[in-house]
């Protein structure tokens, strides 16, 4: 009988992975962009669809419920259930609901979109933040401001 001895490639769980720290980066700015396009818009949706103040105000009410007071909930969830998949739910999300706000024929559909747009960012941000945390080895240096 012969032995044969096979290597194995191991992962240092303390080295820093750049490459996924970078493309989480990447994500991260194109999440908050599309988050920015919200406010940007404000006067085009006021003009186009002959909105009141109150109505930019509920757009914003629904947009910062939904992003900010969902994110704990599904932070929560997502520690217990990891998902990496997340990133591109919360992206996904997102992208319905940009494209969603470009072709909204009413006020309605309007807080419909930005509804969507806020839950990308509630179920994109727990989970970037934790494959930063795991990418980073741990560390707590300039590259990885994450909470965990």
């Amino acid at each position: 009988m012969k032995a044969t001895t096979s290597t194995t490639a191991t992962l240092d769980a303390s080295k820093t992975v750049y490459p996924i720290l970078f493309a989480i980066s990447l994500s991260h700015l194109l999440n908050d962009l599309i988050q920015s396009v919200i406010p940007a818009v404000y006067p085009l949706l006021k003009t186009n669809y002959a909105l009141n103040f109150t109505q930019i105000g509920i757009i914003t009410l629904v947009f910062q419920l939904t992003a900010s007071i969902l994110q704990p909930f599904v932070g929560s969830y997502t520690d217990k259930r990891p998902n990496p998949r997340s990133l591109v739910i919360g992206m996904t999300f997102s992208l319905i609901g940009l494209i969603f706000i470009a072709f909204a024929s009413n006020f309605y559909y309007i807080l419909a979109s930005v509804c969507l747009i806020g839950m990308g960012s509630s179920v994109f941000h727990p989970e970037a933040s934790r494959v930063a945390h795991l990418a980073s080895g741990g560390k707590k240096d300039w590259l990885n401001r994450s909470s965990r």
